[in-house]
């Protein structure tokens, strides 16, 4: 190897260190936001496809659920503010996924069946189906969803309209 290049094992063990240090930062973010808010969470730490990935859990979810909001709004709010966190210490954009009181792994399994769901349908009559508009990590879930049952899909309009549509074989 030449002066200056790493090797792919070393590369490995950098992007994971490095998501390391994104998940450090983003727990000790969000735990100065716990604390201001005066509610009580565990962060729990993770790395995930190749992302740094932070969950709060609490014994009582009902004070989690006003970091979730409706629909998961304030979760995707404080996601992006975790991330600018995260933007702020290392200089690099981030792409960390914030879960709240387990929102977004209940949110992933009904998204997975609906994709599923869908491509069953496609299958069974052989016309594409459009589903209703959803933010970028729900349409991924659902893409996932849909090649995993041996389709393809494609997403469609302008945020926040955004949809996808599942097509025939």
């Amino acid at each position: 190897m030449t002066e200056g290049t790493t090797s792919p094992a070393a590369e490995g063990v950098d992007t994971l260190s490095r998501l390391e240090q994104e998940g450090e930062i983003a727990a000790d973010y969000l735990e100065g936001l716990l604390d201001i808010a005066d509610l009580d969470g565990d962060i729990d730490m993770d790395v995930e496809a190749d992302r740094a990935a932070v969950s709060i859990i609490s014994d009582s979810g009902r004070d989690l659920q006003k970091l979730v909001g409706r629909d998961g709004e304030v979760l995707e709010a404080l996601q992006e503010l975790t991330r600018l966190a995260v933007h702020r210490e290392t200089g690099d954009r981030s792409r960390l996924m914030l879960d709240i009181g387990g929102y977004r792994a209940k949110k992933r399994t009904e998204l997975a069946e609906l994709g599923a769901k869908a491509a069953d349908e496609v299958k069974s009559t052989g016309a594409p189906v459009k589903l209703d508009p959803m933010t970028p990590f729900e349409r991924k879930v659902v893409h996932d969803a849909v090649a995993a049952a041996g389709l393809r899909s494609e997403s469609e309009g302008e945020e926040p309209q955004r949809f996808v549509v599942v097509l025939p074989a």
